[in-house]
């Protein structure tokens, strides 16, 4: 599937530091991409096409980029893999609610969030697949887990799925650290089945939905039907990055049990660990609720663009705050990154100031430890206010700076047009 076009990003000289990252299964800082090959592989779960593009999703996203952006500056070739769930129950409720076709749906916030996307200067992946473009090799997985134990179909008469045992592959909790008292009690709130007879485990997962009327379904050697939430994601990382690949990253709401359920199928399907680090951005709320469709307070990029917001003001609000945070949207965000925004671009548009180097190893040192957006925006503030101020006479060096900021943080300093 086509993804978006990519902003041009500016040379840097190599840095040649790996960034360390927080990994949400040793809880610890590792570093991520390798030295020794020069690569970097990552994959960060898509969205449903049916509420694009929330600030949760935004500031997900912009996570990611920045981690792609440092690993780009350190001179390693990024190879990043993005999927869609266009198909999947909440989508299909959404526009049977609505009134419209699942597929018009998909589409029209798929093409949303490309826009979104683009407007904020996130770098697009490499592959971009949706998973109802991707069912042959979903259901080449799901055969192969069936001939070592690890899928079984249900005993149902009505609708005898097919679910993997989520014990293969690893145990509950080896990324979320949930009790399994906890893990049942999110595994109902996030799509799981546990109260479903006839499963072997009250937690195995749904890896092959047989057919119900009305629904979308194909033709399989597993019966007519679709696939289930995890398996497609494991299906299309090991597709395209292999096993081991550098970082998996989403929204911590998907630790347990998506990342946990996608790491055992790939375990067991395999023998080898899914990813080298599992990393999760924040919630973003609003009005102290967590933002959903069904409280209605959502806060989208496209409104807030229609508004009449720069892209880059609103990069600026969600690099604010460090990515592993909770936080709640207020309007004092936007006001903030706009004060924020006119005082770099009054700095970058001076035909000279103060020397640009130590400020540019500041953002990237920032971005390294943690990707530690605030810091690295404050570095620059500091640099902004000492040029505005007249301190320091080098020619150039305000570009020098925007170059900078542009290729690291992902924020153009061009007057908005």
């Amino acid at each position: 599937m086509r993804s978006w076009q990519s902003p041009v990003v500016p040379r840097l000289a190599a840095s040649g530091e790996r960034p360390r990252v927080f990994d949400t299964a040793s809880r610890t800082l590792r570093p991520v991409g390798d030295a020794q090959t020069g690569a970097a592989r990552m994959y960060v779960c898509g969205i449903t096409p049916y509420d694009a593009t929330h600030m949760g999703h935004a500031f997900t996203y912009v996570t990611f980029d920045l981690l792609n952006r440092i690993w780009r500056a350190a001179g390693l070739d990024v190879r990043y893999v993005q999927n869609i769930t266009d198909v999947d129950d909440p989508l299909l409720e959404r526009a049977t609610a609505t009134g419209v076709d699942w597929t018009e749906l998909a589409t029209g916030q798929i093409d949303l969030f490309r826009a979104d996307m683009e407007a904020l200067r996130v770098l697009p992946p490499d592959e971009y697949i949706a998973v109802t473009e991707f069912i042959d090799p979903v259901v080449e997985l799901i055969e192969r887990l069936a001939a070592e134990g690890s899928v079984y179909q249900l005993d149902d008469p009505e609708y005898p799925d097919w679910y993997f045992r989520c014990r293969h592959g690893g145990g509950i909790g080896t990324i979320s650290h949930l009790s399994e008292d906890e893990a049942l009690a999110v595994f109902a709130e996030r799509g799981g089945d546990p109260e479903r007879p006839g499963k072997a485990d009250p937690l195995d997962c749904l890896v092959w939905r047989l057919e119900r009327p009305g629904e979308p379904s194909w033709d399989s050697t597993l019966g007519r039907g679709r696939p289930g939430w995890h398996v497609e994601c494991t299906a299309i990382s090991l597709q395209h990055l292999g096993p081991r690949f550098d970082v998996q990253g989403g929204g911590s709401d998907l630790a347990f049990p998506h990342h946990e359920m996608c790491a055992a199928q790939a375990v067991a399907a395999t023998g080898e660990p899914l990813a080298e680090a599992f990393v999760h951005s924040g919630m973003v709320g609003l009005d102290g609720e967590k933002m959903s469709k069904s409280l209605g307070n959502l806060v989208l990029v496209s409104t807030l663009r229609a508004e009449g917001s720069d892209p880059m003001a609103l990069r600026l609000a969600l690099l604010a705050h460090h990515y592993r945070a909770d936080w709640f949207w207020t309007s004092a965000d936007l006001a903030a990154a706009e004060v924020r925004l006119d005082r770099w671009r009054r700095a970058a548009a001076r035909p000279a100031g103060e020397a640009a180097d130590a400020t540019v190893s500041e953002i990237g040192a920032a971005l390294c430890a943690d990707l530690d957006a605030p810091a690295a925006l404050a570095a620059v503030d500091a640099w902004a206010e000492r040029t505005l101020n007249g301190v320091g006479s080098v020619p150039g060096a305000p570009a020098d700076v925007a170059r900078a900021v542009d290729a690291l943080l992902g924020v153009d300093l061009n007057p908005a047009v």
